[in-house]
């Protein structure tokens, strides 16, 4: 994977800082992010998956199918499309990876792949709308891995990016709940900015993983109950 901003002068400073993987520190060409064993790591979303949160089947079925997940669910957000599934560098970013050049550079073009796909790509939509973090955890972590994807994506389809959410409690980390009180851990975390409107608008949410879907479902109730037309979602990872 090539670096995405490598401007005339890196040359000159590979001499005495030369190109490392990002992830397992081994040497590589000049403005590459991942080696080749790394970016291997990566694992594509494929067919048979759910249609509405994207999650793998693993064993031999036909034709469209809701997951367990989803089956006894009512999502505010049509659907939610994830072109990679959590595993090896995409499940250990950003935290754990030495982004060289911003903490979306690696994660955000992944991301690009979830507009590739059709339910996406053939019907148009009016913004594009990151997951919103709280003040405080954004101040400790120095970034909002959403916000950066949501950045990325925004240029390469021409939409705008509007910060019309905000997180208004600082919730537990999900991962330490069950899909019940993750969905009670979330219960009125977010709202709207009331300088931004969305009535009539169709919009897209923008994450790094899915795992439950709740986080996508509370935001997308926000978004849904000011009026916008409809909400779906892409996230680089299924977990």
């Amino acid at each position: 994977m090539i670096n995405p901003v490598h401007p005339p002068w890196t040359t000159l400073v590979e001499l005495f800082y030369p190109s490392r993987c990002v992830v397992c520190a081994s040497a590589q060409s000049t403005g590459r992010l991942l080696c080749d064993l790394c970016q291997s790591t990566t694992e594509r979303t494929r067919p048979p998956f759910c249609e509405t949160c994207s999650r793998p089947y693993e064993g031999a079925i036909s034709g469209k199918f809701i997951c367990p997940n989803c089956e006894d669910r009512q999502f505010a957000f049509r659907y939610a499309v994830s072109p990679y599934r959590a595993s090896g560098i995409v499940r250990d970013s950003p935290d754990e990876i030495r982004w060289p050049v911003s903490p979306a550079a690696h994660p955000g073009r992944l991301a690009v792949g979830g507009f590739q796909d059709p339910r996406i790509r053939d019907e148009p939509y009016d913004a594009i709308v990151p997951i919103p973090l709280h003040p405080t955890r954004l101040r400790e972590r120095g970034f909002n891995q959403a916000c950066a994807i949501g950045e990325i994506v925004a240029r390469r389809a021409d939409v705008s990016l509007p910060s019309c959410l905000e997180r208004r409690r600082n919730t537990e980390i999900q991962t330490r709940f069950d899909r019940k009180d993750r969905r009670r851990n979330l219960r009125d975390a977010f709202a709207l900015r009331n300088s931004i409107p969305v009535a009539g608008k169709r919009l897209l949410l923008v994450d790094n993983v899915l795992t439950t879907g709740s986080t996508l479902h509370e935001c997308a109730l926000v978004l849904v109950a000011a009026g916008a037309d409809w909400v779906r979602a892409v996230t680089v990872a299924r977990g």
